[in-house]
């Protein structure tokens, strides 16, 4: 026994049977664990099992882990452990929009966000005095062409083993990533888009919102694949806007939808609380 009180994460993901519930919840009181918080889910889409639970127990790591091991064994179960609250290493991709990057770093530093951001990467030098001002060390790699996005996505790598990176967030990165770097940050980066795509791609995709009278603006945070923008969805929000809207309006509204979508995706991946079903995702909030 260790002599302090751990409050632990734990997330299971396994085929559905019956008895899982029960073998957890027993080897957790084996461990002289305390269940504070627990979310159960059967998809009968896969026939899988997710479950996330909080649990407080005098055991250290080591006692709690072997409480678990033949629960993990006899139900062939994916489980993670880790420590309630603990801030999640993470690297942080920009260009030139400040909005996403600027909430990111307030939450972060106001307590919101559980995250150590080490580093902001960024292909433009605009952001650099944001990064500054919150203390967080920027990094430039401009990428003009092929060459230079190769360096670019070798930076992020790097980055990622240097400084132990267990999350990759999007921050308005203006960059396809190449599905060579989507396959190897699988599961651990997150992009954010607005609620026009596909509808209105490219250049100016507000002025052709205003130009379209659109009634609603939203945004999308998911999880990077090698399929654009289609990724398996954590959050979304929407919030309706009429004909007085100017452009300039529509895009204030756009970027603060943007700016909470993004942080609240964050904000669950960071605390455990989404598990990933085939291409959608389960989210215990």
């Amino acid at each position: 026994m260790s002599g302090k009180t751990n409050h632990w994460v734990v997330t299971i993901v396994c085929a559905d049977m019956p008895g899982i519930v029960h073998a957890v919840t027993g080897a957790i009181v084996a461990a002289q664990g305390n269940i504070t918080e627990s979310k159960q889910f059967s998809s009968d889409d896969t026939g899988r099992f997710f479950m996330r639970l909080q649990v407080e127990s005098a055991a250290s790591r080591e006692a709690f882990e072997t409480a678990l091991n033949p629960i993990i064994a006899n139900y062939n179960m994916t489980l993670s452990l880790d420590i309630v609250g603990r801030p999640l290493r993470t690297l942080v991709l920009a260009s030139t929009a400040a909005h996403c990057l600027n909430d990111l770093l307030f939450r972060q530093r106001a307590g919101q966000l559980p995250l150590d951001i080490p580093l902001v990467l960024s292909n433009h030098r605009e952001l650099r005095s944001l990064a500054e001002f919150y203390g967080v060390p920027f990094e430039t790699v401009p990428v003009v062409d092929n060459m230079s996005k190769t360096l670019m996505e070798r930076r992020i790598l790097d980055a990622v083993d240097d400084h132990q990176i267990e999350l990759v967030v999007l921050a308005r990165y203006m960059q396809i990533l190449s599905p060579s770097l989507c396959e190897a940050l699988e599961g651990r980066a997150i992009n954010i888009h607005h609620s026009f795509l596909p509808g209105f791609k490219g250049a100016s995709p507000y002025q052709q919102a205003h130009e379209r009278g659109v009634k609603l603006i939203g945004a999308t945070a998911h999880f990077v694949t090698t399929d654009l923008d289609e990724g398996p969805i954590i959050e979304q929000n929407v919030v309706r806007v009429d004909h007085s809207r100017t452009p300039s309006e529509l895009m204030a509204i756009g970027q603060d939808e943007e700016s909470r979508t993004l942080s609240q995706a964050v904000k669950w991946f960071a605390e455990k609380r989404i598990l990933v079903d085939g291409a959608r995702t389960i989210i215990f909030t």
